[in-house]
């Protein structure tokens, strides 16, 4: 196959996935990153001894990892030390009960029975249903470029089209098997902090549901950054050139073909092909100009999944009553889902997610002290102020306090928020998103933003804006979806 000189632009785990993939094919790849650190939205940050990683901190489907890591030839052990979460996670009910996951399947099943009893049959049947989605969709329907309808004609698919629940609603289809609040707002939480309207995804997301109680809940010893330093590792030693500090400018076209990236501050750097793993609305709109894939109307319309206000925290005690992860659900479930999706507002009782990864790991925090990440999922666009943060900082923090019973305020040494300006600041972020585009039926597979640009041959598009979607473990297969795409289109000389 041809050699060719491949920019990369940004270094997330999608951008860090294509790099890699594409220089084990022998490329010629330069990944160039804005900001001082690799990582994206999976940065970290360290002040004061504590290390705080910036975004992602649920470990879910460790088998999309190893897959990745024995592809160049290593395994997830050769980086960090994987642990798994027993109980995966607390949740905070409005009731003033609290319950802790199992992480023992035996245990969940009874925790669902005494629940609702006669839910175990039905739990049965349940995660039967998304084995088999998880099975088909993490396997093929995920690593398919999207480019096409056809691309989905494959028997497999279409013969279990009706096993997918492709057409059925998310929430529908749980409730076709538990009628307890508890439970199906447990259920319901992955696609309320990384998707949609739970009644307008698509049933076939029960697949998350699979990923959290069958296969688990994990966490990597010394962050979740220690993904991004394996990543980097593997990119580096496939002889991946990775420059940061340096944005992405423009591009110099002929014949509508790249053959410059120039960057603001770096010059310009011959291409042969280029991959945007920044912002897909950034790169088409502003980057590729006169050239973009979509209008602006075009992206005015698309659903965003959620932006997110964040509170990274340093605490110089102890705190009682948390577990590693932590779920809010004190408020009322279906109101905060309609102030993202439906009625963009600040939420008036926000549900939110606390994680105290000091509590699994001491190095992330000095002796006797703790590493708390506080989040509020919120709509996208909305007006982001120094006000309103502090609004919401006291508001989930008062009631933090009063499930813990622990005076945690007065405790606090550091305070770092991060909202809708940094995300636009830092990753250019359309409208402030956190997740990428919502996964509703109208976003899913060919109908999200194509990898490929339609006017520029040699232009092409990764991460949580275009194909399989958000989330860490779609992100590693998005740049292996782009990566092989392009390796075919070298092969059949369209490049």
């Amino acid at each position: 196959m041809e050699k060719k000189r491949v920019t990369v632009i940004g270094s997330g785990v999608a951008g860090l996935s294509t790099a890699s993939y594409l220089a084990k094919a022998g490329h010629e790849v330069t990944l160039i990153e804005k900001n001082s650190t690799t990582g994206g939205r999976a940065r970290k940050f360290e002040v004061d001894g504590f290390n705080f990683d910036m975004g992602p901190s649920w470990y879910w489907m460790p088998d999309v990892f190893e897959q990745f890591y024995n592809a160049f030839g290593y395994t997830t052990k050769d980086f960090y030390q994987l642990e798994r979460l027993d109980p995966s996670y607390r949740v905070f009910w409005k009731d003033n009960t609290q319950d802790d996951v199992p992480a023992n399947i035996d245990e969940f099943y009874q925790w669902f029975e005494d629940l609702e009893p006669g839910s175990t049959k039905k739990l049965d049947q349940f995660l039967k249903e998304a084995a088999y989605k998880y099975e088909v969709g993490m396997n093929d329907l995920v690593h398919k470029p999207s480019l096409k309808i056809t691309e989905f004609a494959d028997m497999r698919i279409v013969k279990g089209t009706l096993k997918l629940h492709l057409f059925s609603s998310f929430t529908k289809y749980i409730k076709s098997y538990f009628s307890h609040p508890k439970i199906i707002e447990l259920l319901e939480f992955p696609i309320l902090f990384l998707g949609a309207m739970p009644k307008d995804t698509p049933a076939l997301y029960s697949l998350m549901n699979y990923a959290d109680i069958k296969l688990g809940t994990w966490y990597p010893m010394g962050g979740m950054h220690k993904i991004i330093e394996a990543f980097e590792k593997i990119a580096v030693a496939q002889g991946v050139k990775i420059i940061t500090d340096c944005e992405a400018k423009n591009f110099n076209y002929k014949d509508n073909t790249i053959f410059e990236v120039n960057t603001l501050n770096k010059g310009t750097i011959p291409s042969d092909i280029v991959v945007s793993g920044a912002d897909y609305n950034h790169t088409d709109r502003m980057l590729a100009a006169g050239n973009s894939n979509y209008s602006e109307e075009y992206w005015d319309k698309r659903l965003m999944a959620p932006s997110s206000l964040l509170f990274y925290l340093g605490v110089d005690k102890k705190i009682d009553n948390l577990l590693h992860h932590n779920l809010f659900f004190d408020e009322d479930f279906g109101m905060h889902a309609e102030e993202i999706y439906k009625d963009p507002q600040w939420p008036s009782k926000p549900l939110f997610y606390a994680c105290c990864p000091s509590k699994t790991d001491d190095s992330v925090a000095p002796e006797g002290m703790e590493n708390l990440f506080l989040l509020i999922p919120i709509a996208p666009d909305l007006e982001d102020t120094e006000e309103l943060r502090a609004k919401y900082f006291d508001i989930i923090m008062k009631r933090l306090e009063d499930k813990t019973g622990t005076e945690i305020k007065s405790h606090i040494v550091y305070n770092r928020s991060y909202c809708l300006k940094d995300f636009k600041s830092d990753y250019h972020a359309y409208k402030g998103n956190a997740y990428g585009l919502a996964n509703t039926l109208k976003q899913t597979a060919f109908l999200k933003p194509r990898i490929i640009n339609k006017n520029i041959k040699n232009l092409f598009y990764t991460g949580q804006l275009t194909t399989p979607g958000p989330g860490v473990p779609p992100s590693i297969i998005s740049g292996k979806v782009v990566a092989e795409e392009i390796n075919k289109r070298i092969q059949a000389n369209k490049i």
